[in-house]
């Protein structure tokens, strides 16, 4: 699998592109940009055949409808809880002024334990609510690499003051879920620089050890 980070939105928000060696590809998290995104692809010579969403907030999905309706290619995840976010999203975009979102469901919602494939590529998929009910991480096995969206972060954890936020459920899925996972794994989170679990799990205020 090869990937690379493309930041969208005022926000920064990290939208993954991943392929594999036959050129079949996904973006994970296409927060905006959809021209831009559609551009990369395109240069790289890659087919489009899915879009990954990890959770419901706008900086995360905001260019996934454009996206699936111009390629006509599934929108997979979150977990069905995320409905409630994505019932909101003309609400976000008036609320952070971003532009107009609508309202839409996904072609597939996902549950802990799925599996995701695109092309070769294999995705484990974990449920880890806490930043929101329906929160998802992509993990790829064979090259140890985990797509966290805003459940973990450089140093910091997710907000858990939006609605439905729930602070002990996220760090329950950050130690039980995902650092279990091995120190060796790297994650790309939703914003920000690329870590290890093995770094947090030392280091990070919140859940690394000195944290207890």
């Amino acid at each position: 699998m090869e990937f690379t980070i493309l930041p969208v939105t005022p926000y920064q928000q990290n939208c993954s592109l991943v392929w594999d060696a036959d050129g079949r590809a996904a973006l994970i998290d296409p927060g905006g940009e959809a021209a831009r995104l559609l551009g990369e692809v395109q240069s790289r010579g890659l087919a489009l055949e899915k879009i990954l969403l990890t959770h419901g907030h706008l900086d995360h999905v905001g260019a996934a409808v454009e996206l699936s309706e111009a390629l006509g290619i599934p929108i997979v995840g979150p977990q069905r809880e995320e409905q409630f976010w994505l019932d909101l999203l003309p609400r976000q975009a008036e609320l952070f002024g971003f532009p107009p979102a609508v309202a839409f469901t996904p072609d597939r919602w996902l549950s802990d334990g799925d599996r995701v494939d695109v092309g070769t590529i294999r995705f484990d998929v974990l449920h880890c609510p806490g930043h929101t009910p329906g929160h998802i991480v992509f993990y790829q096995p064979e090259t140890r690499l985990a797509f966290v969206g805003d459940v973990l972060f450089k140093g910091s954890i997710g907000r858990t003051d939006f609605p439905r936020g729930d602070h002990a459920a996220l760090i329950a899925a950050i130690r039980e879920k995902l650092f279990p996972l091995g120190d060796d794994v790297r994650f790309v989170p939703g914003h920000g620089a690329m870590s290890t679990f093995g770094r947090e799990r030392l280091e990070n205020p919140f859940v690394g050890q000195s944290a207890d």
